[in-house]
């Protein structure tokens, strides 16, 4: 299925752009050869750019990292990173207010905000004339990434090299369990939510002295979606942001006043009435969030790993000194009733509305192209994403890449990973897409290499695994169908437009209600309800919907080579 699908993404394009992505290590050149800046040519003096990611980080200097400092020496090129601290929408309206951004942005939702306003310039010719390794990455995509003007303006970070590989670990959504609870339930196969809650309160029942949480949720501004996106998963659907896509017509369906949404909210109701909801999860911020998940008082949640992988980390780290996995997590594929198949493994797919621009402030964009360039060897995303041969990774006699026990230990750890760079350039930069593979067969992520993820199991894993009868965690999940489409949320919204107006008021209308529906009196729930959902028929849902319905056949006929 997945190579079906990965086949059918590369009929996008003409054969000759096929035939330029096929392109082997002939084709990849570094910004310092002949091939991207002419033969005798002088090596450029050293220069560093601004950089500003719009996620939660640590700031610093690429080159006071191991693999920055490499491509520093590369190519003379060293950013000073930014990471967002507060709100992003804010943060990014000042920038456009007065004009002035740094070179180089990772936005998050605030992206189409971003091109609207003209602050990113045209990649077109720049890659043209300085991005082989760019063109052969993403020309299969240049459909999907080209604005109504013709230009593109970002580079995605989802690109997929090679033949698509699965990921062995969650690496997006799911229910989380803190494995003490199933520990000691033994080992139950639990599939709906009514079981999930059931183990949470029959678990702190039987452990009332020891100040547990029943039930966190994370609803920060430019979170919220972690609380928003829980009912289209229970009912059976992949994360397609807010809004459901019927696998038949492929009409688009915005849950936000549906039963789906109701029962859940609904049920954190029940679970606050009875003290298991942790009430300040309307008031933490990201950190609070995070730390509170570390603490090993929380028993369950949703959320996607990439979001908690710093608590998660941290967890593992004291569990692999303690030999106690009690207070780690497991992910679960929680549905609301048994008949539903779970789709919360993502299928193959291109993110088009996410991505890394350079501003119309850089000081030197050919420069910056030429260090994207740089970045997108074979080379150099081994670099990114493994690190150096027999010091973070290994080869054995058949050339495939592995980690030893010591070497897993010391990359998982946070702050090695800070150090090292990898917590900065696995993501977040010109970049092969989750799930590529290398031309030799190795996966271009370590985490998907059967070897590392058979050894990264520790003693407590390989017996959670035994207990559930599977061999890797995302064997307890469904295989996900086919949705040439996906992910619908990647559908780029104009700002200004009546389908960005409509999102807005949305949020904000939710914003206001669930808070008051989660904290009510149950004999209040139905009334807040109804005044929610008549407040929500006000907004132009039909637009909106009808909109995405169309934008979902384009992204069809585009994945089909119509």
């Amino acid at each position: 299925m997945n190579k079906k699908f990965w086949m059918s993404c590369l009929t996008v394009v003409m054969m000759v752009s096929l035939l330029a992505a096929c392109g082997g290590k002939d084709n990849q050149t570094a910004d310092n050869t002949p091939a991207a800046g002419g033969e005798g040519e002088k090596k450029e003096e050293k220069v560093t750019f601004t950089y500003f990611n719009a996620a939660a980080g640590k700031d610093k200097n690429t080159n006071e990292t191991t693999i920055g400092k490499i491509f520093e020496d590369q190519t003379g090129v060293n950013f000073k990173m930014e990471h967002l601290v507060g709100d992003e929408n804010t943060k990014v309206g000042t920038f456009i207010a007065s004009n002035d951004y740094p070179d180089v942005i990772v936005p998050g939702n605030s992206i189409d905000k971003l091109v609207g306003a003209g602050a990113f310039i045209p990649l077109n010719d720049l890659i043209d004339k300085y991005g082989p390794n760019i063109k052969r990455v993403y020309e299969p995509y240049y459909n999907l990434m080209k604005a109504e003007d013709g230009n593109i303006y970002f580079l995605p970070l989802s690109a997929v090299v090679g033949e698509y590989t699965s990921a062995p670990n969650i690496e997006q959504g799911a229910f989380w369990i803190q494995r003490r609870v199933l520990k000691e339930a033994g080992y139950p196969k639990i599939k709906t939510f009514d079981e999930y809650l059931g183990l949470i309160r029959d678990y702190v029942k039987k452990h009332p002295e020891e100040g547990l949480t029943g039930y966190l949720a994370l609803t920060t501004q430019d979170k919220f979606f972690a609380l928003t996106n829980a009912p289209m998963h229970l009912a059976g659907y992949p994360n397609d942001g807010g809004i459901i896509i019927d696998m038949e017509t492929h009409v688009a369906n915005d849950y936000a006043d549906d039963d789906i949404t109701k029962r859940y909210l609904q049920e954190l109701n029940k679970l606050n009435t009875e003290g298991l909801f942790d009430k300040s999860s309307f008031v933490d911020n990201y950190d609070q969030y995070l730390a509170k998940l570390t603490s090993g008082k929380v028993l369950g949640f949703f959320d996607y790993r990439w979001q908690v992988g710093q608590s998660m980390n941290n967890l593992r780290e004291t569990a692999n000194a303690s030999g106690n996995d009690d207070l780690e997590y497991m992910a679960l594929p929680i549905v609301y009733d048994e008949n539903i198949k779970d789709q919360y493994l993502d299928p193959p797919s291109f993110v088009n509305n996410r991505g890394v621009g350079i501003s119309v402030s850089a000081k030197d964009p050919e420069r910056i192209v030429k260090y994207f360039n740089n970045l997108l060897t074979d080379e150099n995303q081994v670099l990114s994403n493994w690190g150096i041969k027999d010091e973070t990774y290994s080869v054995d006699e058949n050339g495939r890449f592995y980690r030893t026990e010591e070497q897993i230990t010391q990359t998982n750890t946070e702050a090695f990973r800070e150090s090292f760079g990898f917590k900065y350039f696995e993501y977040n930069w010109p970049r092969y897409g989750n799930g590529s593979t290398l031309p030799d067969g190795n996966s271009v992520g370590a985490g998907r290499q059967p070897e590392v993820a058979k050894m990264s199991y520790s003693e407590p894993d390989k017996k959670l695994l035994e207990a559930y009868d599977i061999d890797s965690f995302s064997q307890l999940f469904a295989a996900p169908d086919d949705r040439p489409w996906y992910p619908a949320w990647s559908i780029p919204i104009d700002q200004g437009s009546p389908a960005q107006i409509f999102t807005q008021k949305k949020s904000d209308l939710q914003r206001k209600y669930f808070p008051k529906l989660v904290l009510a009196n149950p004999a209040e729930f139905d009334r807040i309800w109804n005044e929610y959902v008549g407040e929500f028929s006000k907004l132009d849902v039909k637009g909106y919907e009808d909109l995405i319905t169309e934008e979902v056949a384009k992204k069809i006929a585009n994945a089909q080579g119509q």
